[in-house]
C-alpha cells in the first residue's frame, strides 16, 4: 500500500487515514460523541462507557489506560501504576479483557475515570441538582406509556405534554396528536380532550428543544426581575401579574417575547421543578390581571373554575359615544372570520358553523361630553375578542381598537393616545386551597393619561359588581 504522506496511508477515495495526532494538524475525533461547531460535545450523540473508561478530550488517552506515545510503552506510567495495563506495543498479543474472562472489578483493581469537562454525561454525584439530566428528557427519545396522575386529572392533552416536556413545541404536540401517535387507553384523542387520573397515555419519540438556559444566567435573572416588577399578588399556588399592553401571553408567528416564555425563569432548581402555567388568556393589547398557576394542583383546580364559569372578571374600557341604556346585556353568537393576513370575530347566526354563544353585561360608569364613556364590562363567557366585538356590535367600539373600531370619520380627542383602552381591572376566583382570590390592577399609563385629560375618577363606584354572574 502506498503512503499518502505524513498523515498515513491513502484511502481508496483519495483521503487520508489519520492514525494519531499530527504535528500542527487537528487532533482526531474521540469516542465521546461528535463535537459541535462550538467545540463542545453533541448531547444527542450516543456515549458508551465500557470497562476501559471514556477517551480523553482529543481521543488520545483513556482514563486509567493511557495511549502510549507513538505506539510504544510508557515505562514511567507503568512504574507508577503497575495495576493499570498499558497499551500493547507492535507485535504483542492482547490479553483477554476482564469482561471476556468473566471477571469484574475485584478487590485490588483500580478504575480511575477522569470526568471529561466537554462531555454532557458526568458522574451524577458531581453534578449539582439543577444540572442533572431530567429522566423525562432521557425517556423522550423512545416510545413510553405513562399514567395520568391525580394532579393531572382534567388537564387538556396539549397542556399535559407542555407540563411534562417543557422543551416540546406546540406545533409538534399538534402534529403527533393529529397523526394518531398519541393514544389514551389505546384510542386516538384530540389536543383539547381532557385526561382522567389513571388513564394510560402512549407517548411517541419526541423532538425536544435545546435545554433551557441556566437559572443563574443574566437573561433568566433579567426575566425573573421583570416578572417580579409586574406581580400584583403571589403565594405558593398562584401568581397574579399586571400584564402590560403590548406583551403577548403566548408565542405565535413573529412573537418571540411573551408571558409563557418569561415564566420559564420562575422554574425552580431540580429535575422535577415545575414551570408556572397559564390558566386563561388576555389579548396582546389588553392590559391587567393575568392569573398564573404555580403548581399542577392549582392549574387543575383553576382550569375547572374557568371551565365552570365560577371566575368573575371585570374589565374597564373607554368607548366612543354613550351606550343607551346605560346598563344592559349583550347576547350574540360569534364566529371567526379569516382574512388574507388577519382574522376577527364577527356576529353570526344561531346554528351557523363554528358559531359560539357569547354573553356580556355592561354598565356606564362616567361620561365625557357625551362623546366618550367609561364603561365597566363583565363577560359571562370567555370568547376570543368577545368584549371588543360586542362593543363594536352595539355601535360603541373601544377607543384605539385597530381591529373593531368601525366609526367612519371619527376623530380621536386631543391628547388621547391611539392605543387599545381596555383593562382587565379585577379578577375574583375561588382559591385552590380555600378562600377567595380578589385582585385589582391599576390603569395602564396610556389609560391613566386619558382619565386625567377627561377628568374621570378611577375611585368612582363601579356598578357592574351588581350584574349577574350567569347568562
Amino acid at each position: 500500500m502506498k503512503r499518502g504522506g505524513k498523515g498515513g496511508p491513502r484511502q481508496p477515495g483519495g483521503g487520508k487515514q489519520t492514525a494519531g495526532p499530527r504535528k500542527g494538524g487537528r487532533p482526531p475525533q474521540g469516542r465521546g460523541g461528535r463535537k459541535d461547531r462550538f467545540g463542545g460535545r453533541n448531547e444527542n450523540a450516543r456515549f458508551v462507557d465500557d470497562e476501559r473508561g471514556p477517551r480523553g478530550k482529543f481521543g488520545g488517552e483513556r482514563s486509567g489506560r493511557p495511549r502510549a506515545k507513538y505506539g510504544k510503552r510508557d515505562e514511567q506510567h507503568s512504574a507508577r501504576h503497575p495495576e493499570v495495563r498499558t497499551p500493547r506495543s507492535s507485535g504483542a498479543k492482547r490479553a483477554p479483557s476482564s469482561r471476556a474472562r468473566g471477571e469484574g472489578w475485584g478487590e485490588g483493581a483500580s478504575r480511575h475515570v477522569e470526568p471529561n469537562r466537554y462531555s454532557p454525561i458526568l458522574d451524577q454525584a458531581e453534578r449539582s441538582e439543577k444540572e442533572a439530566i431530567s429522566p423525562a428528557l432521557l425517556a423522550a427519545t423512545k416510545v413510553q406509556t405513562v399514567t395520568v396522575t391525580p394532579d393531572e386529572n382534567g388537564m387538556r392533552v396539549d397542556r399535559f405534554f407542555e407540563a411534562r416536556f417543557p422543551g416540546l413545541s406546540f406545533s409538534h404536540i399538534q402534529r403527533i396528536v393529529r397523526k394518531g401517535e398519541v393514544r389514551v387507553n389505546g384510542k386516538r384523542i384530540e389536543t383539547k380532550s381532557r385526561l382522567e387520573a389513571g388513564q394510560q397515555v402512549r407517548i411517541p419519540p419526541l423532538q425536544l428543544a435545546a435545554p433551557r438556559v441556566r437559572e443563574d444566567s443574566p437573561q433568566v435573572l433579567k426575566d425573573r426581575d421583570y416578572l417580579h416588577s409586574i406581580t400584583l399578588a403571589e403565594d405558593d399556588d398562584v401568581l397574579i401579574l399586571n400584564k402590560p399592553m403590548g406583551l403577548a401571553v403566548q408565542g405565535g408567528s413573529g412573537t418571540t417575547r411573551h408571558v409563557d416564555g418569561l415564566l420559564e425563569a420562575l422554574r425552580g432548581p431540580g429535575r422535577d421543578a415545575q414551570k408556572p402555567r397559564l390558566v386563561h388568556r388576555l389579548d396582546k393589547d389588553t392590559a391587567g390581571c393575568l392569573l398564573i398557576a404555580k403548581t399542577r394542583f392549582a392549574a387543575a383546580a383553576l382550569a375547572k373554575t374557568f371551565r365552570t364559569r365560577s371566575a368573575r372578571k371585570i374589565y374597564w374600557a373607554l368607548v366612543a359615544g354613550v351606550p343607551k341604556p346605560k346598563q344592559g346585556r349583550i347576547s350574540t353568537y360569534l364566529a371567526k372570520q379569516e382574512m388574507e393576513e388577519d382574522s376577527f370575530m364577527r356576529v353570526a347566526k344561531h346554528g351557523e358553523k363554528d358559531a359560539v354563544h357569547a354573553v356580556t353585561y355592561y354598565a356606564v360608569v362616567e361620561t365625557s361630553a357625551q362623546k366618550l364613556a367609561w364603561i365597566s364590562l363583565k363577560p359571562v363567557t370567555g370568547r376570543t375578542h368577545q368584549l371588543r366585538a360586542h362593543m363594536a356590535h352595539i355601535g360603541h367600539p373601544i377607543v384605539g381598537d385597530p381591529k373593531y373600531f368601525n366609526i367612519e370619520n371619527w376623530e380621536l380627542p386631543g391628547g388621547i393616545q391611539n392605543k387599545l383602552h381596555l383593562l382587565a381591572r379585577r379578577i375574583v376566583v375561588p382559591h385552590p386551597r380555600g378562600g377567595t382570590i380578589d385582585v385589582s390592577a391599576p390603569l395602564p399609563p396610556h389609560m391613566q393619561q386619558s382619565w386625567n385629560l377627561l377628568g374621570l375618577d378611577a375611585e368612582r363606584f363601579d356598578p357592574i359588581v351588581d350584574a349577574p354572574d350567569e347568562d
